[in-house]
């Protein structure tokens, strides 16, 4: 029998019951940003009804290889990620820090307000949601935390989606960041087709989540469906396509600096910088200065940069890392070593981005595989 949301326990929602709670989450006065297709690929924009999301789709991701493919069903959430991340609306690709005009006497600044809806994040994969709490680190911890970052992470109501179809290039199983979802959100769901229908886990994460399920009527799942939610996602932690095996990593890639795979592996890079646009959690960046042609105004602008560019470790004698090889040594071993040290984490969630969308398919896995695989000729080069 249908009740009213009054506890933790999860809900079986069906099709048009799920339709109502997104009407409820707009209603909230949150902008629901959520999956939809675009230039053929699964991007994040503003939706509405479940009408707008890639019903019946899937994606076929391999080692720089992304299409989508029509599946038999009519699932909501049948792919995995596409080539952008949340942070694209936390940490926004270009951002407009100050401005100014010029006066008599100097330069006056321009009063800016961050106006920023309240979003409401729909279908954030376990992956995303530990790349999220690492960019939290990085943004909203330490002595500089970044205002414009912990104003629109404040604002973010997150709507996870388990998942139960990997991709190739998955690999969180092996980090321990999914596929399923532990925390870091307020409503979660759980996609099923089965002989009983198409219908939904939802589980409720934050007291703020619990608000918005309030005037719906929901069935409580039963124990046979929520073993069978558990075994579908079971079966994508046993059916990830790599692994990346972490045990002793930050002193392998340490002790590996002059590793002959290093000069491999920039034999294929192009240095485009591609790895790090689409990775959640990277967060470099430069910043602009521009002028009115009239030089009446004047703006500071911080945009997404990559340690894969030549300018970015520019100093004042030139570049410091001049080499493909060097460039693509930093971004590794920052990734998997130093950011260990810098925030106690590793700053991969396992999300097979940068494999999927390397023009020449490098796979940041094989890399510590053949590094670990051939200890002797690090230490041989040294």
């Amino acid at each position: 029998m249908p009740v009213a949301p009054d506890s933790r326990s999860p809900y079986r929602v069906d099709l048009i019951q799920l339709d109502l709670l997104l009407a409820a989450v707009c209603r909230a006065g949150y902008q629901l940003i959520g999956p939809s297709i675009k230039d053929g690929a699964i991007v994040y924009d503003e939706v509405s009804s479940i009408e707008e999301l890639p019903v019946g789709w899937t994606d076929d991701q391999e080692a720089g290889r992304y299409r989508l493919q029509r599946r038999d069903d009519r699932a909501l959430f049948g792919y995995v990620v596409g080539p952008q991340s949340w942070k694209k609306l936390l940490h926004p690709p270009r951002q407009l820090l100050w401005k100014g005009r010029r006066t008599d006497g100097g330069l006056e600044t321009i009063a800016r307000e961050e106006v920023t809806p309240r979003r409401a994040f729909l279908a954030v994969r376990a992956c995303e949601i530990a790349a999220i709490g690492i960019q939290d680190r990085v943004f909203t911890q330490g002595q500089h935390a970044d205002p414009i970052y912990a104003h629109r992470r404040e604002q973010a109501l997150v709507i996870a989606v388990n998942c139960t179809e990997p991709a190739g290039t998955c690999f969180c199983s092996s980090l321990g960041t999914g596929p399923e979802v532990i925390s870091g959100f307020d409503l979660a769901l759980t996609e099923m087709i089965d002989e009983s229908g198409h219908w939904f886990m939802l589980e409720v994460g934050t007291d703020r989540g619990g608000a918005l399920l309030e005037g719906l009527e929901f069935t409580p799942v039963t124990d046979t469906e929520r073993r069978a939610v558990h075994q579908r996602v079971d079966a994508a932690a046993r059916q990830m396509g790599r692994a990346l095996n972490t045990k002793g990593l930050k002193k392998l890639l340490y002790d590996s600096y002059d590793h002959p795979r290093w000069d491999d592996v920039a034999d294929r890079c192009l240095a485009c910088s591609n790895c790090t646009m689409v990775c959640p959690t990277c967060f470099c960046t430069t910043v602009e200065d521009v002028t009115e042609l009239s030089g009446e105004i004047a703006e500071r602008w911080r945009r997404w940069d990559s340690c894969f560019t030549l300018d970015f470790s520019h100093l004042s004698g030139g570049s410091v890392r001049h080499s493909t090889r060097s460039r693509y040594r930093q971004w590794m071993t920052h990734k998997l070593a130093t950011w260990q040290d810098q925030f106690d984490s590793l700053g991969c969630v396992g999300c097979g981005r940068c494999i999927t969308w390397c023009p020449v398919g490098i796979d940041i896995t094989e890399e510590v595989r053949q590094i670990r695989a051939h200890p002797v000729a690090a230490r041989a080069s040294r």
